[in-house]
């Protein structure tokens, strides 16, 4: 039986920011050293970028970059990382060595090759407002004072002009090296914030918050003037301490109320009165958590080989399978269905460990989340409009990580525009580990309707090296004129173009 799926493109939800197609990377473990940037490999640029690594970046379009952390920031003082004399540092936050000789400048080189905006997360944790504002005039000021003048030195002489500022990182957790207490991170945000914008008033703020009512109405009382962004970070499938990867199923049990933080500091805003000037920045997500056991513990790890080698586990590819591609898509629809109030989202990280590329000595892995930023970014209108089926849309019980079971929608349906071409685009997921459905897309004339479909063998496929699991296939389904009947193979990543076609 096919579900009718209307569609109303006059009724628009709202103009979707290219920065939800966002992403983050941070010093940890393989993201950064021997991961993008490796002096001297064969496939590095005369920078030290690999180049591979690059052009895929290109490929997706990434509209802006998180850097450099994540915990590593908050025990990071940007100062020892540019320049030509750079120590080696000894990282609190994941007790490694960081040789310092990828800081600033790199980053913003690095931004510049791909295309995106530098979105900086300052050190509040050892660090201070006016070290956060010191970095914004090395990055920002012409010519003035100290700061400006040693990037001229350094051979940046015109200014980086990083648009994009977070003060903190996740500084709420016991587990963030010089964690605050609510009434601490409000002064410490509003003193920061102020400084930071004397010296650019036309830097965008964020600040490290998340969906705490406590915590967050201290921030918003003290500091909702001087924020443009509010930052919340959420991870599902949790790993930290164990490395166990949730089954297919228990991962479609995350979708359930996926977007339950927004609604949340949506709610805050607005009782505030703020929702119509500080946006929502979900600028770190992903279905899984990182593997890094025993730091964010009371008793660290003894030996190398229980804290540090563990990390490995993040970088096996079976891990990421179409349970990861099925989340990634369910996540970015409603981040769509809220794009009035989500300006940014940053999938965390881009890179190695849980990222949607890896890498390797020879070249990378596009694992299977990297298609649906593929998919998204290069055929999904930017037009968010109403969407219904005419009959309830079928559900599935599935059993949560926790034990509990949970009843949720076996479709996830999102319908767009474009604002520079005629055409409609649905992204449409389905969840169902083993089941097709069938939907019908009532058509106003004649349209040639092509389908994009992400998918594997089964719901476990997965990409590795001369492993091509995971696949997008393009289908021409014809010129239909009065409606058009797809279907939507199981475990499945969907994009229905509906272009129009002129008698």
């Amino acid at each position: 039986m096919s579900i009718t799926v209307q569609i109303n493109p006059a009724r628009r939800i709202g103009q979707r920011s290219p920065l939800l197609y966002g992403h983050f990377i941070e010093h940890f473990h393989r993201q950064i050293y021997d991961g993008i940037y490796q002096p001297g490999h064969p496939l590095s640029d005369e920078d030290g970028f690999r180049t591979d690594i690059l052009d895929a970046m290109r490929r997706i379009k990434v509209p802006i970059m998180r850097w450099p952390g994540g915990c590593f920031v908050s025990a990071y003082h940007w100062k020892d990382a540019v320049g030509p004399n750079r120590n080696p540092m000894f990282d609190k936050a994941w007790r490694v060595e960081d040789p310092n000789t990828f800081g600033t400048d790199e980053f913003v080189k690095m931004c510049r090759k791909i295309g995106c905006e530098p979105y900086i997360c300052t050190n509040a944790g050892t660090g201070t407002a006016e070290e956060m504002s010191d970095w914004v005039e090395y990055c920002n000021l012409d010519t003035e004072g100290k700061f400006a003048k040693w990037r001229i030195a350094n051979g940046f002489e015109t200014p980086h002009n990083v648009k994009y500022w977070s003060i903190g990182n996740e500084n709420y957790g016991f587990w963030e090296i010089g964690a605050k207490t609510t009434e601490e991170w409000g002064v410490l945000v509003r003193e920061s914030a102020k400084m930071m914008r004397h010296v650019d008033p036309t830097a965008e703020l964020s600040a490290a918050a998340l969906s705490d009512p406590s915590w967050n109405l201290n921030l918003l009382k003290l500091c909702g003037e001087n924020l443009d962004w509010i930052s919340i970070h959420e991870y599902w499938d949790m790993m930290p301490e164990v490395n166990a990867p949730s089954a297919y199923e228990q991962c479609m049990a995350f979708t359930d109320r996926i977007d339950h933080s927004v609604h949340e500091v949506r709610g805050m805003l607005a009782a505030l009165k703020l929702d119509g000037r500080i946006k929502i920045a979900f600028d770190e997500w992903n279905l899984r958590s990182w593997h890094h056991p025993n730091v964010h513990t009371i008793r660290q790890g003894v030996g190398k080989e229980s804290y540090v080698t563990p990390r490995d586990k993040n970088d096996d590819n079976s891990t990421y399978t179409m349970a990861d591609a099925v989340f990634t898509a369910c996540f970015l629809n409603a981040m769509h269905r809220h794009c009035d109030i989500v300006g940014m989202a940053n999938f965390a990280p881009i890179l190695n460990t849980r990222g949607c590329i890896y890498s390797h000595d020879k070249g990378i892995v596009l694992r299977s989340t990297y298609h649906v930023f593929d998919l998204f970014v290069n055929h999904l209108g930017d037009t968010v409009v109403d969407l219904w089926p005419e009959t309830a849309l079928p559900t599935m019980t599935v059993r949560h990580k926790q034990g509990h079971s949970v009843t949720i929608d076996s479709l996830d349906l999102l319908a767009t525009t474009y604002s520079d071409k005629p055409g409609m685009a649905v992204a449409a997921v389905n969840k169902e580990p083993d089941k097709t459905h069938t939907i019908t897309l009532p058509l106003g004339g004649k349209t040639q309707v092509i389908l994009h479909t992400i998918n594997g063998e089964n719901k476990d496929s997965y990409n590795d090296v001369d492993l091509d699991g995971v696949r997008t296939a393009k289908t021409d389904l014809g010129v239909h004129e009065s409606a058009a009947e797809i279907a939507l193979e199981p475990h499945s990543v969907n994009l229905i173009e509906l272009i129009p076609v002129e008698d």
